[in-house]
């Protein structure tokens, strides 16, 4: 059973995101980017209990910017995605999990060293250039139920 309902859209649209916020990561840092997709679109909780599909966090507004810097920076998100792509998007669609993306509902590139919370939630790890920070305990339940 996939962690969160999905169709092949959804499939297109993880595979975009990941090309484009962390292609230069590899296969592992693209997986990890996918996963935190995935838990927002999964937790009912804090900025996210709003977001009941794929596309929703995707295309999430906050501030008056999307979420993802991709969708508005740039154009990698906007070319078609892949085939080695799609099968990573299905991967973390279906099942992935790794820390420190595992519980992550939060990641950003620093450009220096990972600051030890993010918005006030708690540092997880870092994975090359990318920080992940999963909500702070008893926050977010629901995250951590898949």
């Amino acid at each position: 059973m996939a962690r969160v309902a999905y169709n092949e859209n959804d499939v297109n649209l993880v595979a975009r995101m990941m090309r484009a916020e962390a292609v230069g990561e590899g296969r592992l840092g693209m997986l990890m980017v996918g996963n935190v997709i995935v838990n927002r679109t999964a937790a009912d909780c804090l900025d996210f209990e709003d977001l009941r599909s794929i596309e929703d966090v995707i295309y999430q507004v906050q501030g008056g910017n999307y979420s993802f810097e991709a969708v508005q920076k740039g154009n990698m998100f906007y070319y078609r995605a892949r085939g080695t792509e799609k099968k990573l998007a299905r991967q973390v669609l279906d099942y992935w999990r790794q820390h420190p993306a595992q519980y992550a509902l939060w990641y950003f590139n620093p450009y220096g060293q990972c600051p030890s919370t993010w918005f006030g939630q708690p540092f997880t790890g870092q994975y090359k250039e990318h920080c992940y920070y999963e909500p702070q305990a008893g926050t977010c339940a629901s995250v951590y139920r898949f």
